[in-house]
């Protein structure tokens, strides 16, 4: 159950399913004074026909909900790394907004859309920080942890104990950036 190839799996599932649950749950958020075709949207939804979106929106709960139970699992028995998390947490943040913000930028309004706006302008930098920090955390996770953090036992399966490339032990636990002759 804690192969890495699953654990991959099940947070690719969890990070791309969550916006998808957003959207399809969330339903269009169109004005109800007039019909759709008199409406004004900062952009066009999607063509996806009434009812589908709500579908996609419940298999992609079901999804998300198992991926996030196979890596909770993992990592309360210690087969996934729990600084990990730090990764997971921010994109699946970052996916609910895309997810509900999409949903926002498309909405059927009368006159200005004021929060496609506020999507844009407030949303699309907490976006952005929340991936640069989930790519910074990953990238810093895989080169200071032993054996790139998803070892349980550390990483350190060399005969002599010690898990630098050269095989030595020399000041504590490799990290990828030492420096030259340490």
């Amino acid at each position: 159950m804690t192969n890495r190839g699953t654990l991959l799996s099940a947070a690719a599932v969890l990070v791309a399913a969550v916006p998808v649950a957003a959207w399809g749950l969330m339903g269009q958020q169109n004005a109800t004074e007039l019909p759709a075709s008199q409406l004004d949207y900062a952009f066009q939804p999607l063509g996806v026909p009434d009812g589908l979106d709500t579908v996609l929106g419940m298999v992609a709960l079901v999804l998300a909900g198992a991926g996030a139970t196979l890596l909770v699992r993992a990592s309360r028995s210690g087969g996934m790394d729990k600084s990990w998390w730090g990764v997971l947490v921010p994109l699946v943040m970052a996916g609910l907004l895309v997810g509900v913000g999409w949903r926002v930028l498309t909405a059927g309004v009368i006159g200005a859309n004021i929060g496609a706006g506020l999507v844009i302008i407030f949303g699309g930098p907490v976006v952005a920080g929340l991936l640069l920090w989930a790519l910074g955390r990953g990238i810093w996770l895989a080169n200071h942890h032993p054996g790139g953090g998803h070892r349980p036992d550390g990483g350190n399966n060399r005969p002599d104990g010690g898990n630098r490339p050269d095989g030595g032990n020399r000041g504590g636990q490799w990290t990828g950036f030492a420096p030259r002759g340490a």
